[in-house]
């Protein structure tokens, strides 16, 4: 089986899979009451300048206010910009560099009231504003169109130079009199007419943009990224799919015309699913989320890999699990790391985690295993449209990698904190709740003599109260108190309740 691009769409979310040889490479949800805003223009007005901060907030019409630090601040053509633009394939604005080093101040670059045009570099998370830049980026399916840069670039996933040379050829001859231009691995091949074609279309956005910038009061959105699904055929579509197959009648039209228009090769690959089986399900990838973002992933030697996501880096471990081998240790510790190092690629991107990455292979002895291991997570990572870097593994058997963030990860998008243990992953046991509540118990029935009190708790925790209360009746005796105990079984182990009420 080849590569199959599913596309389900339905009255409250909008799910996309990517299938390659049978099994899930990536997955994308948007939900409808909350559609992306990364790669949106705005029109803002400066709310606050932050100096300690190097840093100002900016108004855009959301909830919060978007942060925009001091490096995101276009102020006009640096030369120097040219020594940070390394042939890499921009896909947004999160990933266009920041510029130079010895940036002006924020106090020198805005000030409070002024109107900028920004555009949403990562999203708003529960707690953060929407991360803004001025270093506005068009992208195309071929090209991406840079207002304020003047960098001229060829995606370094094209790898042959002869190719790569004629496509910087091309683009000195396409470049309009502002702005520059990046080649996209679409562009493999592409005629001049093809690529022409794409950058006067930017062009023109670029500068309907500048008439709404003038037009509009701000805060005002001045433009919206392309709706989810063609979003996503822009960033993963190419001749290589096999099939796009989508089951909703109108956005199958919007899919077919994009794909007219910008792979016209892919035009007979588009299919409308009409069968009354949903479309995830028939192609076998009914989804289960808890096991989709498990911490625990099994492979098929046996072995297994551990995955935590913590807000500073995400920590990978592998163990040899149920895999014992056939030969010697050293070999199937080889194997298990072999198989690791792959599976390890597939979750990144399934999983879409971005940032520091921490992987903790079983120790190897040899060098030469620890490099055979590290060259094949390298070929693995080929697969991943996103930018990684990784250093070699270490003789601790560590390995530090980073991969770029696009957008939330699968666990930020899906999950949300546990209301019993905040998000900690653990939570205090039944034991210790129940001695913090006869604690509770006897400080009350000594200030409130002549009570009755009702302690509403889980089962489990109301049953070890009783069964050491016994020195607390006496207690409770003393001060003509009446002690009782209502389980709540719907309720969390760490919240109780101790009602106070008067003896009648």
């Amino acid at each position: 089986m080849g590569s199959l691009l599913l596309i389900s769409v339905s009255p409250w979310d909008t799910r996309v899979a990517l299938v390659e040889q049978g099994r899930l490479a990536e997955l994308y949800l948007e939900r409808r009451k909350s559609p992306q805003v990364t790669a949106n223009i705005y029109k803002g007005k400066v709310t606050r300048v932050v100096p300690g901060m190097d840093a100002a907030f900016v108004d855009i019409g959301l909830e919060r206010p978007g942060y925009l630090s001091a490096e995101e601040v276009w102020e006009g053509w640096d030369p120097f910009y040219n020594l940070w633009l390394q042939e890499d394939e921009v896909l947004g604005p999160a990933e266009v560099p920041s510029g130079s080093e010895t940036h002006a101040p924020v106090g020198d670059l805005l000030r409070e009231g002024q109107e900028v045009l920004v555009q949403v570099s990562r999203a708003p998370s529960a707690h953060k504003g929407a991360r803004l830049t001025t270093r506005i980026t068009l992208p195309g399916y071929y090209l991406v169109y840079a207002p304020t840069l003047s960098h001229l670039g060829v995606s370094r996933r094209i790898s042959d130079a002869a190719e790569r040379q004629r496509l910087q050829g091309l683009l000195e001859d396409l470049k309009p009199p502002e702005g520059g231009l990046i080649a996209r691995t679409a562009s493999l091949g592409q005629s001049e007419a093809v690529l022409r074609r794409e950058r006067d279309e930017l062009v023109s956005l670029w500068q309907a943009i500048h008439q709404r910038y003038e037009a509009a009061a701000s805060p005002a959105l001045l433009l919206t990224e392309l709706d989810f699904p063609r979003r996503l055929i822009r960033e993963l579509g190419s001749p290589d799919l096999d099939r796009v197959i989508v089951d909703d009648p109108p956005t199958y039209k919007r899919v077919l015309e994009y794909i007219s228009g910008h792979i016209p090769v892919l035009k007979n690959r588009v299919e409308l699913y009409t069968e009354p089986e949903p479309l995830f399900l028939h192609f076998g990838l009914d989804l289960d989320w808890r096991r989709l973002l498990s911490h625990q992933i099994w492979l098929k030697s046996g072995g297994y890999l551990l995955i935590e996501e913590t807000e500073a880096l995400t920590a990978i471990d592998v163990n040899t699990g149920k895999f014992i081998g056939r030969h010697q240790l050293e070999d199937t510790i080889l194997q298990t790391n072999l198989e690791a190092a792959r599976e390890v690629a597939r979750q990144l991107r399934l999983r879409n985690i971005g940032g520091l990455i921490v992987i903790d292979f079983i120790d190897m002895k040899k060098p030469a295993h620890r490099e055979v291991v590290y060259q094949a997570l390298l070929e693995a990572l080929k697969a991943d449209r996103a930018k990684t870097s990784a250093l070699p593994i270490s003789s601790l058997g560590l390995l530090e990698m980073t991969r770029e963030r696009l957008g939330e990860s699968l666990a930020e998008r899906i999950a949300e904190p546990c209301s019993s243990c905040g998000g900690r992953g653990w939570h205090v046991g039944p034991l210790t709740i129940a001695h913090d509540i006869l604690r509770q118990l006897a400080a009350d029935v000594r200030e409130f003599p002549g009570c009755r009190f009702k302690v509403h708790a889980a089962p489990q925790v109301n049953a070890l109260v009783v069964s050491e209360w016994e020195a607390l009746q006496g207690l409770a005796q003393e001060h003509h108190c009446d002690l009782e105990t209502v389980d709540e079984p719907g309720l969390a182990p760490e919240r109780y309740h101790i009602i106070r009420e008067m003896k009648l």
